[in-house]
């Protein structure tokens, strides 16, 4: 009896499309599990070299929370590549400001293999929207209601 492990062809791959509504969740807890269902590991036939996860749309991103002290000590570096050029945000001040999906999309980026072009692969595949209207309703997205997951997803403070 031989026992072999089945791997996925990039060709028998089937992506669903899901919406997450994430008004008053937790950003670290709802970008882990969007980066598991971006990867596909919530799939029984999970394969790592081959793009499997789903079609990610999340909606309500403006309406994040952050636990702890981190609205204000959180701070986001880039350089802008000229001398003494380092620049810096609070998640705060980004959560606040004209985009406010960067902050969940960086946790996300974050949480997927580094500087991989499966991984960037993988969040084209990733559409945030700050309000609660998203265009891909024609894909008949399923809803996940990830509040209801678990308590700890949600902060209501």
């Amino acid at each position: 009896m031989m026992k072999t492990t089945a791997s996925l062809k990039p060709a028998e791959v089937e992506k669903k499309w899901i919406v997450i509504d994430a008004q008053d969740a937790v950003v670290g807890r709802l970008a882990s599990f969007v980066a598991n269902r971006l990867r596909g590991k919530h799939r029984p036939d999970y394969t790592p070299h081959v793009d499997c996860g789903d079609m990610v749309v999340i909606v309500n991103a403006e309406k994040v929370k952050l636990t702890g002290k981190k609205l204000t000590d959180k701070v986001f570096y880039w350089h802008t590549g000229h001398p003494g050029g380092v620049k810096q945000r609070t998640a705060g001040q980004i959560l606040g400001g004209k985009h406010p999906e960067r902050v969940l999309e960086k946790a996300v980026e974050r949480m997927l293999p580094k500087e991989s072009p499966l991984a960037r692969k993988q969040m084209t595949h990733l559409r945030i929207y700050r309000g609660a209207e998203h265009p891909h309703a024609a894909q008949n997205p399923e809803t996940i209601a990830f509040a209801e997951l678990n308590a700890k997803n949600v902060r209501s403070a």
